[in-house]
């Protein structure tokens, strides 16, 4: 019976492609590995647009020259072998390509680190993925500074916001983000180096290729980890590779023009979601704005104007502030023709309220850290609010009971995933490993879904307790173990609690032992040790929390 489900499952999925236009398979072999994707674009569009940030434009002969110059300074100023991995802890920035891919280049594994994380984060991610170099952003280097010496770093290249500018634009925006806008605290690396530097030394030299087969390491993106801190996921070449020749396939439905080429990207590329559209952007040679700050609503408004995309990224976080801004309201959105929406479920008042001031639909897709990310998409020719589309090309899905019984079109279950774009487990966690993935390569995703009968799959549940907040995953037990280190809690619970903006906020239920602690110590307690979008919002206390029979702290009866 299983076999007879999935067989008809994949024929519908295989007929609704077919509806679209868009090949059920597509060549993920095309290239062998990012960096022969990377050459192909330095070679096909050298003088076109690549990568904009504050005002300055990178050209994609402008990029071929700078991360091949920081290969060579990788290989002939450092003892870093192939394999290593470089952390890379900065905002939307053009460095940002220019190191990524000259890291990739000389055969090194990238570890995105999200510049907000806390000193503790920081120090767990470091010393889990054995980091060896560290590009790091001045304007959060003093975090850095402090954990360095607990961690195995042996070298660190610092930039400031304006370094790849030219030197009058360079120190006024420098200097400004210094001394007038305080953006920089103080802070002592010893021994760290300024990364304009290493691209002069890097310069002299040229870069030796490395064979990077498409099963070699090309990530470690972090995610939350189910028994506390993070945990990373291995990404290969291939399976970013094949994400983005499969998200390829399905984006030729969207209709765009030879000169809809302009794509803003407000979302953290650090992100998996924005890095995978920072690749796909360079196969295709469209010129990606960045926005270091999209929480400064002007700077994303400004950006809009000036830029006029073919296509924003964004999520319902965004898509909300956006559409209640007068700025915003106010522009011309006649060259908008494609919004993605991805990294948390859209709602339907988002959607309805985006289209109505730009004139754009959504188009919302589906994915995880653990998938590269894409699993499914809707297309451009057939959008549907409240379903993540049907599966992306060469993807196989199955939706699960608790038993593993493969359930019918229109029965909910747990989604599971199969192809290229699947990871190849988590570094260093073999149980974690075999408790999501099994030996036949599906990824069990932890979301409860459907599979209809339009052939479009539809997210209804969650069945992990992950809480989802702007995007960033957050498991609740990481929460609770630094909690936990209160000397004033007995016990503690973090959940998930919807919200129009942010898709979820984080309420903690406390049990205190005096009786006197309130919300407000509880967050500033969390604050010393975890991200601001991790710290709870919400605080309750109780003086006792729903147990099971074996003692086990009922989060779904709280939620």
């Amino acid at each position: 019976m299983t076999d007879v489900i999935l067989n008809e499952q994949k024929a519908l999925f295989d007929s609704v492609l077919e509806d679209l236009g868009v090949p059920s398979e597509v060549n993920v072999d095309r290239f062998s590995n990012l960096v022969e994707m990377f050459e192909h674009a330095f070679s096909a569009f050298p003088e076109k647009p690549a990568f904009s940030s504050l005002g300055l434009t990178l050209s994609y002969a402008d990029v071929d020259r700078l991360s091949a110059a920081f290969a060579s300074w990788i290989q002939h100023h450092t003892d870093l072998e192939p394999g290593d991995r470089i952390a890379v802890q900065m905002p939307n920035l053009v460095q940002y390509p220019v190191v990524v891919f000259g890291a990739l280049r000389a055969g090194m594994v990238i570890v995105n680190t999200n510049p907000l994380y806390s000193a503790r984060e920081i120090e767990h991610q470091f010393n889990n993925a054995d980091v060896k170099l560290l590009v790091v952003q001045a304007n959060v280097a003093q975090t850095v500074a402090g954990v360095l010496p607990k961690t195995p770093v042996k070298q660190v290249l610092v930039t400031e916001l304006a370094d790849l500018h030219s030197p009058l634009k360079r120190f006024v925006i420098n200097n400004v983000a210094k001394h007038v806008k305080k953006m920089v605290p103080p802070f002592d690396i010893p021994g760290a180096l300024r990364l304009n530097d290493a691209l002069k030394l890097g310069a002299q030299n040229a870069f030796h290729s490395v064979e990077s087969p498409r099963s070699s390491l090309a990530l470690l993106q972090y995610t939350g980890g189910t028994t506390g801190l993070s945990k990373g996921a291995m990404l290969s070449h291939g399976n970013v590779v094949s994400n983005v020749l499969q998200v390829d396939a399905l984006f030729g439905t969207h209709g765009l023009g030879e000169n809809d080429n302009v794509i803003v990207q407000p979302l953290p590329v650090y992100h998996i979601y924005a890095f995978m559209t920072a690749v796909y952007s360079m196969l295709n040679g469209l010129h990606m704005v960045f926005i270091p700050n999209p929480r400064d609503l002007s700077s994303v408004v400004s950006a809009i104007r000036e830029s006029r995309p073919a296509i924003f990224c964004g999520l319902n976080t965004l898509f909300v502030a956006l559409s209640h801004d007068e700025g915003f309201k106010a522009l011309d959105f006649s060259g908008l023709k494609v919004t993605l929406s991805g990294g948390m479920a859209l709602s339907h008042a988002a959607a309805a309220h985006w289209q109505e001031v730009t004139g754009c639909e959504i188009a919302e897709g589906y994915g995880l850290t653990e998938t590269s990310p894409v699993v499914s998409s809707n297309p451009g020719n057939r959008k549907i609010i409240g379903t993540i589309g049907p599966p992306i090309p060469n993807t196989e899905v199955k939706i699960i009971d608790d038993d593993g019984n493969v359930q019918p079109t229109g029965e909910r279950g747990e989604l599971c995933v199969k192809g290229p774009q699947v990871m190849l487990g988590y570094w260093q966690c073999p149980e974690e490993t075999a408790e999501s993935m099994d030996a036949e390569g599906w990824f069990a995703t932890g979301d409860i879904a459907i599979v209809r009968e339009d052939g479009y799959l539809q997210i209804v549940d969650r069945k992990k307790d992950m809480i989802v907040v702007s995007g960033f995953n957050v498991y609740p037990n990481e929460l609770e173990d630094v909690l936990y280190q209160h000397e004033d809690v007995l016990e503690c619970a973090a959940v998930g609690v919807p919200d129009e903006t942010t898709g979820e906020i984080i309420k903690m239920f406390v049990v205190s032992e005096s009786g006197n602690l309130t919300a407000d110590e509880v967050r500033d307690f969390c604050k010393r040790s975890l991200t601001a979008y991790k710290v709870p919002k919400l605080v309750e206390f109780r003086d006792e929390l729903p147990k099971t029979n074996v003692g086990k702290i009922l989060r779904r009866q709280l939620r």
